[in-house]
Parts: structure tokens; C-alpha cells; sequence
């Protein structure tokens, strides 16, 4: 992995952390806690749309609302687990 796409995997990782933490109504989760659900949730979501190969958008903001899609069902499955 090249450096610059490891910049992207933050940056795109930063936005959707973000973006999820507006939705979500302010979890309080740090810049570091944004961009770690926010790369876990791009991972989930760029896996499970090539699977089912499903493209939503294409380029950088595609990217993002994948990766935002993704954070939301990991926070969903964690949410799940936390009950028990």
C-alpha cells in the first residue's frame, strides 16, 4: 500500500466518522475514534457491495457513502453485541 492511499483510507475514513457522527447524534467519539469506525466501516461495506456487486456512485464520494454505510451496520452489530 502506497502512502498516498493510505492518506485516502484516513481522509475517507475521517468524513464518514464524521458524517456518522452527526447522524448518529453526537456520540462523542473523537477524530481517532471517527476515522478507526469510519475505515472498519469502509472495509465492511467495500467488501459486502463487491460481493453482492452493487455500485452505488463512483469516485470519491461514493467511496464515502459506502464507507458511512458500512460504519452505520458496524455500529448497528456492535449495538447488537453490547446488549449481551
Amino acid at each position: 500500500m502506497s502512502f498516498e492511499t493510505l492518506i485516502v483510507w484516513v481522509v475517507v475514513g475521517a468524513v464518514a466518522g464524521i458524517v456518522l457522527n452527526i447522524l448518529m447524534g453526537g456520540m462523542r467519539i473523537g477524530l481517532g475514534g471517527a476515522i478507526l469506525i469510519g475505515v472498519v466501516g469502509a472495509m465492511i461495506s467495500g467488501w459486502a457491495f463487491d460481493a453482492f456487486g452493487i455500485q452505488l456512485l463512483s469516485g470519491l464520494f461514493g467511496t464515502i457513502v459506502e464507507a458511512v454505510i458500512g460504519s452505520v451496520v458496524l455500529l448497528l452489530i456492535f449495538g447488537v453485541f453490547r446488549k449481551y
